[in-house]
């Protein structure tokens, strides 16, 4: 696997919302969990059942969350997405840009997307995502020259609705040499798109990562029978499960990795997964082997489930950092 990620999403802000119960969740008609695209009247539906509750906003999106992670690990990346001519698109690029992302950014007259993350008190996290500016990507935005310099893709489900921009991007990211990573990011998602994922994983994705839930949506198996088809159709398969760690598969060879901390307190799950791959893909720029990749993946989602939001405050990041020298890891 190469050394520089160039990561592919929904350009957004994350507007992060402690619920004191679910039953906004009830009203607004979500499954818990689940990740619901909305449009304006639904995202305004949201902002009167949730007024006076505490909020907090951070620049998101699943894969720029990813590729964030891999920046402040020091890993040369970059990130392509659509954003509006507003303050907070300017929030979005100016933030990438200090963490030392290369952005390829596309521009747009309409708002820039916001994902508000409704926290469940357990730490459970339904998101309804108005795309705004991100969903107007679209095939024409993906040139060769997107992907010059860079050796893997990594690509967020949340995608998929843009078929065509999915279909474009990995087609042309291939021809450039270019690794294919995706992380399935909804179980909804894969519910309603099982043929069309199961076909972009066949013909296109080297490194699929996926939850118990989505594992389960995909193939409609248990985890370890998910694992196992997941893998039989792409080179590298992981199957997260949260407390009961992370499962990897590649050919024949199964690895299990536990939780960092199976007995950690959790705050908000928001992140966790995309910062699993930050580290795994972290472990594939060094070389390492799977189990290592998993190991590292894990530690530094077990990090985030102790913050509201997709974020590792510096501090965590230096003590993260520390312990990947003393294990001569980084």
């Amino acid at each position: 696997m190469g050394n520089k990620i160039i990561g592919l999403g929904n350009a957004l802000v994350d507007v992060l919302i402690g619920l004191e119960t679910d039953e906004p969740l009830y009203e607004l008609g979500f499954n818990r969990g689940s990740m619901n695209l909305v449009g304006r009247d639904k995202h305004e539906e949201i902002s009167v059942l949730t007024e006076g509750l505490e909020y907090s906003y951070v620049s998101g999106g699943s894969a720029a969350n990813t590729i964030r992670g891999l920046a402040s690990l020091g890993v040369d990346t970059g990130y392509i997405g659509k954003i509006g001519q507003d303050n907070v698109g300017m929030h979005i690029e100016n933030e990438l840009t200090e963490y030392g992302v290369e952005v390829r950014l596309r521009k747009s007259d309409s708002p820039t997307g916001q994902c508000m993350v409704l926290i469940s008190p357990d730490g459970e996290r339904t998101m309804a995502t108005f795309l705004g500016a991100a969903v107007e990507m679209d095939s024409c935005d993906i040139t060769d020259c997107l992907f010059d310099g860079f050796d893997i893709l990594h690509i967020e489900g949340y995608l998929i609705q843009n078929k065509e921009l999915i279909i474009e991007s990995v087609k042309k990211a291939k021809e450039c040499g270019l690794k294919i990573s995706m992380d399935m990011a909804s179980y909804n998602i894969v519910v309603d798109n099982k043929e069309f994922i199961n076909d972009l994983i066949v013909n296109y994705v080297d490194i699929v990562f996926a939850n118990e839930d989505e594992a389960i949506a995909f193939t409609g198996m248990e985890p370890e029978k998910s694992l196992e088809l997941i893998a039989s159709i792409c080179e590298i398969a992981i199957v997260k499960l949260g407390r009961e760690g992370a499962m990897i598969r590649s050919g024949e060879r199964i690895i299990k990795v536990p939780a960092a901390d199976p007995d950690a307190d959790v705050i908000d799950t928001t992140g966790a997964g995309d910062l699993f791959a930050t580290g795994f893909l972290f472990g594939l720029t060094r070389k390492y082997d799977l189990e290592t990749c998993g190991i590292i993946g894990s530690l530094i989602a077990g990090k985030v489930i102790g913050n509201v939001g997709p974020r590792i405050n510096s501090e965590q990041w230096i003590e993260l950092k520390e312990v990947l020298s003393v294990n001569n890891l980084l």
